[in-house]
This record gives structure tokens, C-alpha cells and sequence, in this order.
């Protein structure tokens, strides 16, 4: 992101997005699995694991994460040019949004077994954790005069979705048992947006606030992906999109854009506390619009982003190391970056590398870190 190590542009890093829920999901029971798809259109298993996957899951999430990417990227280029700051408003508004969306959803059987609480542990608690570490070691590496103290209490960057992602699957089964889930959660985000007093501990904020993106994924069911599959939805998408950007054109130079990053309260973004009320409905209900649309678009069939789509928590967690040594290097001061065709040389790298750390090798290499075995830690029989 931009100054200040955890800050992003005007104010503390947001994403960003990837996600070990999203991550790869198997099929079965597992907290990640995705619902079989109807044998006519099973593809192969993502990472040769011989179970069906649903590609739209795996498309989704790739798409997603380039987006994740190319915002990160543009980022250090938002100043200088209001229509690129429109468009990441827009991308910002679903990107994060539909990601926690998916997770609920493949959350769905999510419970405090042996085994689902193991995977929990070495799926998103430890990649959490290794990478909070790295993170600092690069920090100081990059920045000797930097502070950045290690601290599991205080994820950086984009860690905050793992630590999000582990404290919602703990809560999952409390979820599924209340009456009116999504309302309670969608008061408990509001609460959390006029409560400065939260602090940063855990980024609770965020996972307070982003709580009803994740709470409306265990509530959605199969029909509801599928009535995305119709004509309708796709055409609608183009003028809801369209009048998105018109409005966060309007917007940009208006609103503070970190209310899409769900981190602070109303009061710390010098609003009075009421409108975090207003902003959290209101943002969820343009969230949600945008989302929908987003995933009307997304490919239905298997294809070469469905690979790529298995090793989304790889690119995620990785990228943010390629941004920050760009950053580092100066290559956002060099005059050329900063036109027109530069910033679109910039978007096309952010897209390629972040395509390559999700491709099988990486996760392949790096499987230690993302997806370890750890049987010594655990009790037999677990």
C-alpha cells in the first residue's frame, strides 16, 4: 500500500482480499470444500486431489485476486489521476466483499471437529502467523530505519484476512444455529463502526465489519449461485457497473475511501458516530449489488483460470512482497509509470505475477508454509 509501512495511501493497509478460505477447497465436509458439480459438468480436480470441483469457485477467486493485485499496485498512483481512483473505488466496493463472501459459503460445513479444527490450524493459523513474521523480517530488511516489530496481535497488511478468517470459522457453528444470523451480524458490523474504542488488536474492526459479507455466504444455498447463471443477471451487470463508476468518479474527491477498507470506526475517519450506521447498511447493500454482479460474469466451465483459481493463498499472501520491493526500488517515481500507458503496464505485471505465484509450482514450493501436514503437533487419531 502506500507511506508509513501500514498505511494505505491516506490511511492503514486494507487488503487484500486472498485469503486462506479461499484457498483451495476440497471437496467433502471440509470448511474449504465446494458443493460437487452435476456430473455433466465435473471438472478435474485442481492439484490432482481426485475429488469434483465446482470451477465456478476456483474462476471467482482467481479473478478475484488479480484484482486484489491491481489495486494494491495502483495504489501509489491514485493522486495523480481521478479516473484511476474511480476505478479503484468500484474494485474496492466487491473485490474484498465477494472474497468473504465465497469463504462463508465454502464454510458452510464448518464445525469444531478434530479434524476440521486441525485443518483450521494449519490452513490459515500458521501461514498467519509465518507470514507475520516474514513480513517484519522483509520490513526491516527494505527499511532498516523502519519500525516493524513482530506481532501476532497486530496483523499487517493483507494478514488480516487469516486472522478475520480464523476468528469467523470459529464462530461458524454459532452462526448456523441463530434464528436471524445475518441480521445480527449486519448490527454487530454497525456497533463495531461507531466504537473507536475497538482498537487493533486481532484488526477487529475489519472482522466486525466485514462479518455480514461472511455470515450472508453461509446463508446462501446452491439456487442462489445458479439464478447467476441466467442471461438476465449478466446484461443487468454492464449498467450497474457502468453507473458504479459514474458514481465513484462523483465520489472520489468527496468521500474518504477508507470506508472500503472497513477499518476504522466513523469517529476515527472525523464522521460523527451515527453515520457509521448509515455507511455500513449502506455500503453492504452496494457491496452486495456489485458482487452479484461480479460473479454473473464469472466463467461457469473449466478452463485455464480454474487451475490458478486452487492457489489463490499463495498469490494473496506473496504478492504483497513484489509491491513493496517496487515500492522500495522507486519504480512508482519514474516519470513514465505515471502516464496513461504506465499505469497500464503496471496492471498488466500486477496480473501476470500474481498469475504466477497462484500457478501449481508455487504452490507446489511453498506448500510447507501454506498447507502443512504438522502430524507431529497433533494428537493421533485427530
Amino acid at each position: 500500500m502506500n507511506p508509513g509501512e501500514r498505511e494505505s495511501v491516506q490511511v492503514r493497509g486494507a487488503l487484500p482480499a486472498g485469503r486462506a478460505g479461499l484457498a483451495g477447497h476440497r471437496g467433502g465436509a471440509d470448511a474449504n470444500s465446494t458443493p460437487p458439480a452435476p456430473a455433466a459438468r465435473g471438472s478435474r480436480t485442481a492439484g490432482g486431489g481426485g475429488k469434483i470441483r465446482e470451477p465456478f469457485f476456483d474462476n471467482a477467486k482467481y479473478l478475484a485476486i488479480v484484482l486484489v493485485a491491481m489495486g494494491h499496485s495502483w495504489e501509489p498512483l491514485l493522486a495523480r489521476s481521478r479516473p484511476l481512483l474511480a476505478l479503484y473505488l468500484t474494485v474496492y466496493a466487491f473485490h474484498m466483499p465477494a472474497f468473504v463472501l465465497i469463504s462463508g459459503y465454502l464454510s458452510r460445513g464448518s464445525d469444531l471437529s478434530p479434524g476440521r479444527a486441525r485443518k483450521l490450524v494449519t490452513t490459515v493459523a500458521v501461514p498467519y502467523a509465518v507470514f507475520e513474521c516474514a513480513y517484519a523480517v522483509f520490513l526491516r530488511l527494505t527499511d532498516p530505519s523502519g519500525h516493524a516489530p513482530v506481532s501476532l496481535l497486530d496483523p499487517w497488511w493483507l494478514d488480516w484476512f487469516l486472522i478475520a478468517l480464523f476468528v469467523w470459522r470459529l464462530t461458524t457453528p454459532l452462526w448456523r444455529v441463530l434464528r436471524w444470523p445475518l441480521p445480527v451480524a449486519v448490527a454487530c458490523a454497525a456497533l463495531a463502526s461507531l466504537s473507536p474504542g475497538i482498537g487493533d488488536d486481532l484488526d477487529l474492526q475489519r472482522v466486525l465489519q466485514f462479518l455480514p459479507y461472511y455470515v450472508a455466504g453461509l446463508s446462501l444455498r446452491p439456487a442462489h449461485f445458479a439464478l447467476l447463471r441466467r442471461k438476465w443477471p449478466k446484461i443487468v451487470a454492464v449498467p450497474v457497473f457502468t453507473a458504479a463508476l459514474g458514481a465513484a468518479y462523483w465520489l472520489a474527491p468527496r468521500l474518504p475511501y477508507a470506508w472500503l477498507y472497513h477499518r476504522e470506526s466513523a469517529q476515527e475517519l472525523g464522521a460523527p458516530w451515527w453515520s457509521g450506521v448509515l455507511m455500513t447498511l449502506a455500503l453492504l447493500v452496494c457491496s452486495l449489488v456489485l458482487t452479484a454482479c461480479f460473479l454473473a460474469w464469472v466463467p461457469r466451465r473449466a478452463a485455464w483460470i480454474t487451475r490458478l483459481g486452487a492457489g489463490t493463498i499463495g498469490g494473496y499472501l506473496l504478492h504483497g512482497f513484489l509491491v513493496k520491493t517496487a515500492v522500495h526500488l522507486g519504480l512508482y517515481r519514474q516519470d513514465w509509470v505515471r502516464t496513461g500507458w504506465g499505469g497500464a503496464v503496471v496492471t498488466l505485471a500486477a496480473g501476470t505475477a500474481v498469475s504466477l505465484l497462484c500457478a501449481s509450482p508455487v504452490r507446489r514450493a511453498f506448500r510447507w508454509v501454506l498447507e502443512p501436514r504438522l502430524k507431529w503437533a497433533f494428537r493421533t487419531g485427530s
